[in-house]
């Protein structure tokens, strides 16, 4: 039995290795698709998830870029697209439902598929998977911004992380450490007119609840007030009351953590954008470690800048004792 996994396992990498790599722009979603049923209801709803309003952004920015074909132009061009959503509606269908897989036909390459007998059937699977769906493209995009970081990683950086939180993350070439105490690491990568930055951070874990939205903005607020200045005399970073930030739990890997989304701006200055943050347990439990990406960009749109930083923060992993 040993010997015959490890066949398949070889010829599963050969197959694997021999894959094309994949077209399309990061957070394109080519939907394959007969032209009246995305003109019709089951269109309309892939649009209205897929296509949404990015959350947390100045700016309208949608989800995914979304563009369809139908299914008897889906050649081997379009085969090759980074995240494809098959709609494949047949009477003859044996076996209906959504499936996910992962380098159909090129690498690293994302592919949902939706079986159905009828568009209504299609229908009520979509809004079934709704929020796993988006959620299997997003976390599609990170997988391949953290391979891309850990080929071209500034693996300096991963020092003064796991002093400060016993793990580390993975940064990508241009990144460099701004502060670092025993308690607080600024790491950005900035250039002229964009800045793309992780705070990494910890904070005694006292009481219960540490985790609600306000002991998070308390703790956060401090800790910015203390490290993060702004360009004036008396000017400081702080978390945006305009829109009350937002959190989830997730789990992601095995490690459990607590999401904040909100918007920053600077106390004392005009300067302000979106920010996410990972909150969590040190390893002993003694401390909240904060694992947070924000972006400055006025003059851009920020969904790909947001999400290729808020990727790093997917990166951490705790370094093996």
């Amino acid at each position: 039995m040993a010997c015959l996994m490890l066949i398949s396992g070889c010829k599963e990498n050969k197959k694997r290795t021999l894959l094309p790599n994949v077209s399309g722009k990061a957070g394109e979603v080519l939907v394959v698709i007969e032209r009246e049923q995305w003109e019709g209801n089951l269109g309309v709803a892939i649009r209205d998830v897929l296509a949404a309003d990015t959350p947390y952004l100045a700016q309208r920015e949608p989800l995914f870029a979304l563009s369809n074909v139908p299914p008897g132009s889906f050649n081997n061009m379009f085969k090759m697209h980074r995240n494809l959503m098959l709609v494949n509606i047949d009477p003859q269908n044996v076996t209906n439902g959504v499936t996910y897989k992962s380098n159909a036909w090129a690498q690293p390459q994302a592919v949902v598929q939706i079986n159905a007998a009828t568009q209504e059937e299609a229908l009520s699977l979509f809004q079934e998977a709704s929020a796993i769906i988006p959620e299997f493209f997003e976390q599609s995009e990170r997988d391949r911004i953290i391979a891309n970081s850990k080929l071209y990683e500034e693996r300096a950086l991963q020092a003064p992380v796991e002093k400060v939180t016993g793990g580390i993350l993975h940064f990508p070439t241009g990144y460099r450490c701004r502060k670092y105490t025993d308690d607080f690491v600024w790491i950005a990568d900035e250039k002229q007119y964009t800045n793309q930055t992780v705070l990494v951070y910890k904070y005694p874990a006292s009481g219960a609840d540490v985790f609600t939205l306000e002991k998070i903005i308390a703790a956060r607020n401090t800790i910015m007030q203390a490290n993060v200045p702004g360009m004036f005399d008396g000017s400081y970073m702080t978390t945006s009351t305009a829109q009350e930030p937002v959190t989830r739990s997730l789990n992601y890997k095995g490690r459990s953590f607590m999401e904040t989304r909100g918007f920053w701006e600077v106390h004392g200055d005009f300067m302000g954008g979106p920010f996410v943050s990972h909150s969590f347990y040190s390893k002993d439990g003694k401390d909240i470690i904060v694992l947070e990406a924000f972006v400055f960009a006025p003059r851009y749109d920020k969904r790909q800048y947001l999400r290729q930083v808020e990727s790093i923060l997917y990166s951490f992993e705790w370094k093996e004792e």
